[in-house]
């Protein structure tokens, strides 16, 4: 019973800051002259980035790509930290009593937030390749929607897979995952990798929703409420898979009438 003492006392606070602390940023940036940039905008054709990639030696791949980074992790910690309550719980419990225990709950939400910082950089190379492509290419400038519904069509297709519900089995059962991957040696590494496993199959299953921040716009806080409340829904709530099916029927009805009123 103390260790659970400790854990609401000091380990839940924290977390829940951080995760104020990440949707209280973003708010900010959403109101500042430079929301552009959270928006995935021209980051490179005014402002201070523009000076910032004209200084520096390929400043135009890695200033958008550093702040595109810093602008995942906020939505990340926004959105995906809630959706991790019951692993840290699981795990806490099993290093309780431990003097290190903070410290590896620490490098297990680092693993956690490494694997989506990965996926995060990776979407943003795609998107970027995608833009370039589509300024290759006017018939796709003039048709840009197709690529909206493109995404939704994908995140509508993917609520279906098997692989959408092997990943969320994993979410859900946080602490048979703890005890089937924690060895219990070199505590440190197994904290981090612990974490970065559990980021795999998290990305695993919600990568497509995830990516549906590009169809409706990255800087858009309700858009990111209402995905975090779905995600966290699927992965903790009882029942949470009985919304995987009408939510990818919804989807699938959403990218239909965008291509029906365009058409």
């Amino acid at each position: 019973m103390p260790s659970v003492s400790y854990h609401q006392r000091v380990f839940l606070p924290v977390l829940v800051s951080v995760v104020v602390l990440a949707w209280l940023v973003l708010w900010a940036w959403t109101l500042s002259p430079y929301s552009g940039y959270l928006n995935h905008g021209d980051w490179t054709s005014a402002g201070p980035a523009a000076a910032l990639c004209r200084a520096l030696p390929g400043g135009e791949v890695i200033v958008p790509a550093v702040l595109y980074g810093g602008a995942w992790i906020l939505m990340t910690a926004a959105m995906m930290l809630p959706t991790t309550l019951p692993l840290f719980d699981a795990f806490d419990r099993l290093v309780a009593g431990r003097s290190d225990r903070m410290w590896l709950l620490g490098l297990l939400g680092l693993g956690y937030m490494a694997v989506w910082g990965v996926f995060g950089w990776l979407a943003h190379g795609l998107h970027a390749l995608l833009l370039s492509g589509i300024a290759q290419v006017p018939m796709l400038a003039w048709h840009s929607w197709l690529i909206g519904a493109v995404i939704i069509a994908s995140a509508g297709m993917f609520q279906f897979s098997k692989l959408k519900y092997r990943c969320l089995e994993k979410c859900r059962t946080p602490l048979s995952f703890v005890i089937e991957h924690w060895r219990g040696r070199d505590h440190a590494r197994q904290a981090f990798m612990l974490g970065a496993h559990h980021g795999l199959f998290c990305v695993g299953c919600c990568w497509a929703l995830m990516l549906l921040m590009f169809a409706v716009g990255a800087g858009s806080l309700g858009w990111m409420l209402l995905l975090a409340a779905v995600m966290a829904i699927e992965k903790n709530v009882s029942w949470g898979k009985k919304l995987s099916a009408p939510l990818g029927f919804a989807l699938l009805a959403w990218a239909a009438l965008l291509v029906a009123s365009h058409t």
